[in-house]
C-alpha cells in the first residue's frame, strides 16, 4: 500500500488537469470558433516549453538518443513512440467537443472508455510490466466506477447531446491508457519523463498541424484570438498531467491510473460546473453522488488481494 496510496493520489491530480484542461481548451475552441485551431495551440504551445525544457535538460536529451538509437536499430517498436496520437484526439476532442457537451458530460464519456481501455491495457501487459493480475477488488471498483459515470450522466443525455459528439470522447477516453502505458514505457526506456512528454507532444503537434492545415484549406483561420491568457495554458497543464501519469503508470498499472484519474477528473469536473458553468449546463444532485461514488469505488480497486483473502479468511469459521 506504500506504493499505491502515493501513486493514487498522483493520478488524482492527473484527472484534476485533465478536467481543468477540458474546460481551458473547450472554453478556447468556443471563443475561436474553431477547435482545430484551439487544438493546434494547447499541443503547440506544451511543444515549445519541452523544447526550451530539453535545451536546459541533460537527462531529457541523453534520453532522446536513447529512444532514436533503439528505433533505428529496430529495438523499440516503432509504435511506442505514438502515444501522441492519441493526446491530438483527445485536445482534439477537447476543443471541438468539450463546449457543447459541457464538463461534466465530456468528462464522463471520456471516463466511461478509460475505465474499458485501462482493464484491456492491464490485462494485456507491456513490454517491461507484462500481463497484472485483474483482481476481484479491481473488478469491483471498475464495476462501482462504471456505474457512478452512469449515474453522473443519466439525466443529462435526454434530448439535446447529439449521440454521434458524445462518441468522439468516449473513443479518446479508451485510448488513453494505452497512451499512459507506452508513455510509461518510453519513459523506463529512456530514464527521462521529459523525453516521454516530448515525444508526445512532438507527434500529437505534428498531426493537429495537418489536421488543422486541412480545415483551413476548407473554412479558413480565425481572425480574432481572446485576449484572456488563461485560455492558452491547456498546453502547460497537459505537460504536468502527461509527465506524472508516464511515471506513475508502470509502477501502479493504467487500470490503477485510469480509476485514479477518473476520480480526479469527476471532482474538479463537479468543482469548475459549480463554480463557473458552461452555458446551459446546471450541476445535478446526480453529479454529486456519482463523484463521491468513484471515491468508494478507487478505494475498493486499491485494495490488494492479498488483503482480500485475509479478510475473507478471518470470516470463516
Amino acid at each position: 500500500m506504500r506504493v499505491l496510496i502515493p501513486g493514487e493520489l498522483g493520478a488524482l491530480a492527473c484527472g484534476a488537469g485533465i478536467a481543468t484542461q477540458s474546460r481551458i481548451n473547450g472554453e478556447l475552441g468556443a471563443e475561436l470558433g474553431d477547435g482545430y485551431v484551439a487544438s493546434v495551440i494547447s499541443f503547440g504551445s506544451g511543444l515549445i516549453v519541452l523544447v526550451l525544457l530539453l535545451a536546459v535538460s541533460r537527462t531529457g536529451r541523453k534520453g532522446l538518443g536513447i529512444i532514436g538509437g533503439g528505433l533505428r536499430s529496430r529495438r523499440i517498436p516503432w509504435w511506442l513512440v505514438v502515444g501522441g496520437s492519441v493526446g491530438a484526439l483527445f485536445v482534439l476532442t477537447q476543443g471541438i467537443a468539450a463546449g457543447v457537451l459541457g464538463i461534466a458530460v465530456f468528462t464522463v464519456a471520456v471516463v466511461f472508455g478509460q475505465t474499458l481501455g485501462g482493464l484491456v491495457v492491464d490485462r494485456r501487459g507491456m513490454l517491461s510490466t507484462g500481463p497484472r493480475k485483474i483482481t476481484a477488488g479491481r473488478i469491483a471498483g471498475s464495476v462501482l466506477m462504471l456505474a457512478a459515470v452512469i449515474l453522473v450522466v443519466s439525466t443529462q443525455f435526454i434530448g439535446s447531446v447529439p449521440l454521434w459528439l458524445v462518441l468522439l470522447p468516449f473513443a479518446a477516453g479508451l485510448a488513453i491508457p494505452w497512451q499512459q502505458a507506452v508513455n510509461g514505457e518510453v519513459r523506463v526506456i529512456s530514464r527521462s519523463p521529459i523525453t516521454a512528454t516530448f515525444l508526445n507532444f512532438l507527434v500529437g503537434t505534428t498531426l493537429l498541424v495537418l489536421a488543422c492545415a486541412v480545415h483551413a484549406a476548407l473554412v479558413g483561420l480565425p481572425t480574432e484570438y481572446p485576449s484572456n491568457p488563461i485560455l492558452y495554458a491547456g498546453g502547460v497543464i497537459g505537460i504536468g498531467f502527461i509527465s506524472l501519469g508516464a511515471i506513475l503508470a508502470p509502477r501502479i498499472g493504467v487500470l490503477l491510473l485510469a480509476l485514479g484519474t477518473i476520480s480526479g477528473q469527476l471532482i474538479v469536473a463537479l468543482l469548475l460546473d459549480l463554480i463557473v458553468p458552461a452555458d446551459g449546463h446546471r450541476l445535478g444532485i446526480t453529479t454529486v453522488v456519482g463523484t463521491a461514488i468513484t471515491l468508494v469505488a478507487l478505494a475498493i480497486a486499491t485494495i490488494p488481494a492479498s488483503a482480500l483473502r485475509a479478510s475473507r479468511g478471518s470470516l470463516q469459521p
